[in-house]
């Protein structure tokens, strides 16, 4: 009875973390497949990743994308793109990404997500810092 007990106070505990785990995984599965649709200028597959309020700002693809490759060239075209640390809030995800660009240069992107009423997440936003900036 008490291993009993303990199992279902374990899944009880460890249930939201297990959770927020997969929440980022799936954070990051967008954020790589959105980094993959700029790599092969497939502006409406990037498009589809940015959540209704981007999508209000740049009301359609090939808008998106002109935005994307003059204000975030690091996150369009680069050598290196690897996850960093994470945060989950409620519905919201916050996902540091380390780049190196075309050139060689070290750059840090905060990536921003939310929950949509579907159940998804999208891309909210994403910060760009060119790496030994100071904040």
């Amino acid at each position: 009875m008490r291993i009993a007990a303990l199992l279902v106070f374990l899944s009880v505990a460890f249930g939201p973390i297990s959770a927020r785990a997969d929440d980022v995984a799936t954070a990051q599965s967008i954020i790589r497949a959105q980094e993959q649709a700029f790599g092969r200028d497939d502006a409406r597959g990037a498009y589809s990743y940015a959540a209704p309020a981007i999508q209000e700002i740049f009301p359609a693809p090939d808008i998106f994308m002109s935005m994307v490759q003059n204000g975030y060239p690091p996150v369009y075209r680069h050598k290196s793109f690897e996850f960093g640390d994470s945060k989950s809030e409620g519905s919201r995800i916050a996902q540091h990404v380390h780049i190196i660009d075309a050139n060689g240069e070290a750059w840090e992107a905060l990536y921003t997500l939310e929950q949509q009423a579907d159940g998804s997440y999208k891309i909210t936003g994403c910060s760009l810092l060119k790496g030994g900036q100071a904040v």
